[in-house]
């Protein structure tokens, strides 16, 4: 299954160290389960938004996903990708950046050709294959109509995707320069936040996530003294304040981090996929770890 992740420090920057795919077993182990693509989103001290990533598999360099990084940014975004649509390239690897945003998607959205024919020539934003880009792009396009509201563009997005296409899982984390929206939807897969506190629940601690499954993780000791938001596929630690999203929620972190969920998607999908309607590959990328 894609982990995502998503973290606003708002209006402070800080630098956080991630660990992408820090798995211990051996190479030989990992190459029956090893994911395919992983990547990582922040934006620079003049609010260009800055992807690095790579189309990982077992059989390739690992050097990009086993190397420490550190970046300093307000937001941050990161993917870990089991692919179910498009070629392990890297025009097909999360996150993806449109007018100054990054997004990254885990789920499945079948019926591409019908999204195509919706974008019309908004088709034109997508450079890879995959349905989460499409779904991207039609977010920024609603976005485009709404006067910039991204709120206002996801809800209209997902919300013509539920009533339109089969639908087996549309969990998104979606990051400005300086703020954070995240959407669970419907109830398929997971997606929690943490409101932390600075110091975490004990005090006087940084901030130290690691995925149970150990395909992320993620350090910063700027956040010892200040509070931020996390939204991730699982619980990453053992503080106690990770809440689950609602099916349907949306989460929006804006430029102060003040938090506001709604549920936006109130009814299930019109046409829902179970692991048993998607195909075999999609099916393996969906599955829990």
């Amino acid at each position: 299954m894609c982990r995502l992740f998503g973290l606003s420090c708002a209006p402070r920057r800080a630098r956080a160290t991630f660990w992408l795919l820090d798995a211990p077993d051996s190479l030989s182990r990992q190459s029956h389960r090893d994911p395919d693509g992983t990547g990582l989103g922040y934006f620079g001290a003049d609010g260009v938004p800055r992807v690095e990533k790579a189309p990982i598999a077992a059989y390739e360099d690992r050097a990009f996903a086993e190397e420490a990084r550190q970046e300093e940014s307000t937001t941050f975004i990161a993917h870990v990708r089991f692919a179910s649509t498009g070629s392990l390239d890297l025009r097909n690897t999360h996150p993806f950046a449109q007018d100054g945003r990054l997004f990254a998607h885990n789920g499945v959205i079948e019926g591409i050709d019908a999204l195509d024919r919706h974008l019309d020539q908004d088709r034109s934003l997508v450079r890879g294959d995959t349905d989460s880009e499409r779904f991207f792009a039609l977010i920024t396009r609603e976005i485009r109509r709404n006067g910039g509201d991204v709120g206002a563009g996801i809800r209209q997005a997902a919300g013509w995707i539920a009533e339109n296409l089969p639908v087996y899982a549309l969990n998104l984390v979606l990051v400005s320069a300086d703020q954070l929206w995240a959407l669970r939807y419907p109830d398929t897969h997971g997606l929690y936040v943490l409101e932390r506190r600075a110091g975490g629940p004990h005090g006087g601690r940084h901030l130290d996530h690691s995925g149970s499954d150990g395909h992320l993780r993620v350090h910063s000791a700027h956040l010892t003294g200040h509070p931020s938001v996390v939204v991730a596929s699982e619980p990453m630690d053992d503080n106690p304040h990770w809440s689950p999203m609602r099916a349907g929620e949306l989460l929006h972190v804006d430029a102060d981090l003040r938090t506001e969920r709604q549920v936006i998607l109130p009814d299930p999908p019109a046409h829902p996929l179970g692991l048993d309607d998607l195909r075999p590959d999609a099916a393996a990328s969906q599955k829990s770890a």
